[in-house]
């Protein structure tokens, strides 16, 4: 760093001081900006790739973003740490010894920090696989929820209820992600036991044909629901199975309005309903 000539030493230090820290914001503000310019000309390059289906544009968004934002954290901590070792070079510290007890500290330090690392070396790992990204629906650690963020350290899920989760990275064992491509939406009726079963069959698999040829809904399914199983006990309702694959992110809308349509249908075919269908979504998981 030049000395500033003419001018007492406590001012030259504190301008280089100054010098330091724009330069570190403006490197870190340029880093940023170029980060977000790379992720729109990557988004619009992979456009025609994702529209033929290769993969899901809004999956690609989510995991550009993440990505991208992780890459802004990692730098800006690596220019801050740069910034702060200038600094006390300016003062007549010498860094060198510094850094090499870091060392020595390190490992002391780190037989207390194992937790930590191993949160690092898993949120690493998320990131490599493309486990999940922001914006995904994930089970992790027991905690079912909306990603929210993402460090190498920890990720914050968001439930059904609204609670906020900090789940630490090392602590997932099993991840289940459910909008990744596909999903599988399930669907359980009950009818009476006397019902026509190939009569209430064949009108539910119009009702998942009409869906799947409904122009608001077409592409939210990869193929039409239908009865793919009939339980009969040997007393009480009678239960079809009604199956069928949907969009990342789609099941549950999908699951919804099948069981709405449904439920009208065998209502106007005057057949009996005495335990109103219940809807299971599942399918399409990572683990």
């Amino acid at each position: 760093m030049p000395e500033l000539p003419d001018l007492p030493v406590s001012i030259q230090i504190g301008l280089q001081i100054a010098l330091i820290a724009i330069t570190a914001i403006v490197g870190f503000l340029v880093l940023r900006a170029g980060v977000r310019i790379s992720i729109g000309h990557l988004l619009e390059r992979r456009g025609s790739e994702t529209r033929a289906g290769v993969l899901p544009q809004a999956e690609l968004e989510r995991r550009v973003h993440t990505i991208g934002n992780l890459v802004v954290r990692v730098a800006g901590a690596v220019i801050a740490v740069i910034a702060v070792l200038m600094a006390l070079d300016l003062f007549g510290i010498d860094i060198g010894p510094a850094v090499a007890g870091l060392g020595v500290v390190g490992i002391a330090v780190g037989l207390g920090a194992q937790s930590l690392v191993r949160d690092w070396l898993a949120g690493i790992f998320v990131v490599l696989e493309n486990q999940y990204s922001a914006g995904d629906v994930v089970r992790l650690a027991g905690v079912e929820g909306v990603v929210e963020d993402f460090s190498l350290r920890r990720t914050i899920l968001r439930d059904l209820d609204g609670t906020l989760h900090s789940v630490p990275n090392g602590q997932i064992v099993v991840t289940s992600n459910m909008t990744r491509l596909w999903a599988r939406v399930s669907l359980d009726i009950a009818v009476g036991a006397g019902t026509d079963l190939d009569r209430a069959s064949a009108l539910i698999d119009g009702v998942g044909a009409d869906l799947k040829a409904d122009p608001d809904w077409t592409l939210r399914l990869l193929d039409p629901p239908r009865v793919i199983r009939v339980e009969e006990p040997a007393d009480g309702p009678v239960t079809l199975t009604v199956l069928a694959q949907a969009r990342a992110a789609e099941q549950w809308t999908v699951a919804e309005e099948l069981r709405r349509r449904v439920s009208v249908a065998l209502d106007g075919a005057g057949i009996e309903i005495p335990d109103r269908d219940r809807v299971v979504s599942r399918g399409g998981t990572e683990s």
